[in-house]
């Protein structure tokens, strides 16, 4: 009997084996998890490069021209420049002043000028028109007296014409330095009279230039601007032309830590000492 039970057995787990082999056989796949993960495909280097290189211009480093750097404004470029920034942004055909892209290039001189070496604006020349005669000039031109004088074109104002007042009534309170202070600061109470330091026209009156709080900037002529900081009260609007004298503000601390009148002199959007320009007191 137990002979018998060995050979059933045995029977069952060789028709168990057999069985696992047909199914083999016929293809069938054990199931199985993909743990695999699909990775992204890598962007070309060209493709990269061409994401990220920024647009070359051919004015870029040019003489009256400026590329934009992080946290520029057109109201610093226009002072650093000594440009209106109105101007900038009709030069340069610009839809919205507040979107300046890093490595932009911009115009900063009017159109159809040029700006030699030294950072001085040449405007073109035009010649006089000349006729040619078969005559000689002597039968042409009337004969001009031994001391006559060749008459001079006219010039316009140097900049050594312009005679700078002093802004407000108080004392220095830090003096001059290109590197921490590009102006002086001069003391006095809220309130107080800021003036026009020369004849001149409004090209800026507002507080979107940061450290100077409330600003108003004057341009006198081609080569220098005059800028009042921290003002408590802006008296004059864009465009509106002062005289030299002319109360343009109150004196107060917006953006400073004390009352008092932070004073620029720009020649050419260069920072100068204010010191060496304005009239004895």
């Amino acid at each position: 009997m137990q002979r018998l039970m060995s050979v059933f057995l045995i029977t069952i787990f060789a028709s168990i084996a057999l069985v696992g082999c047909v199914v083999a056989s016929h293809g069938v796949p054990a199931p199985v998890e993909d743990r695999t993960i699909s990775k992204p495909r890598a962007q070309s280097a060209s493709t990269t490069k061409a994401a990220v290189a920024p647009v070359i211009s051919e004015n870029a480093a040019k003489p009256g021209f400026y590329t934009v750097k992080p946290n520029d404004t057109l109201i610093r470029i226009g002072l650093d420049q000594g440009q209106n920034w109105r101007d900038i942004v009709r030069w340069n055909n610009i839809d919205n002043p507040n979107n300046l892209e890093v490595g932009q290039v911009l115009r900063v001189v009017p159109p159809g000028t040029t700006v030699n070496p030294e950072g001085v604006v040449v405007r073109p020349v035009t010649s006089p028109t000349t006729t040619t005669s078969n005559q000689p000039l002597a039968a042409t031109e009337p004969q001009k007296p031994a001391n006559a004088v060749a008459p001079q074109p006219p010039t316009e104002p140097t900049e050594d014409a312009i005679t700078f007042v002093w802004p407000a009534q108080g004392g220095v309170l830090t003096g001059f330095d290109e590197a921490k202070n590009k102006g002086i600061d001069i003391s006095g109470k809220a309130g107080d009279p800021v003036l026009a330091s020369a004849d001149g026209r409004v090209v800026y009156a507002g507080s979107g230039l940061r450290g100077y709080g409330n600003l108003i900037i004057l341009k006198h002529n081609n080569t220098f601007l005059t800028a009042y900081a921290h003002n408590q009260t802006i008296l004059v609007r864009e465009d509106q032309s002062v005289k030299r004298g002319q109360k343009i503000a109150e004196m107060g601390n917006s953006d400073a830590d004390q009352v008092k009148l932070h004073f620029e002199i720009r020649r050419t959007g260069k920072p100068v000492d204010p010191l060496k320009f304005l009239a004895a007191r």
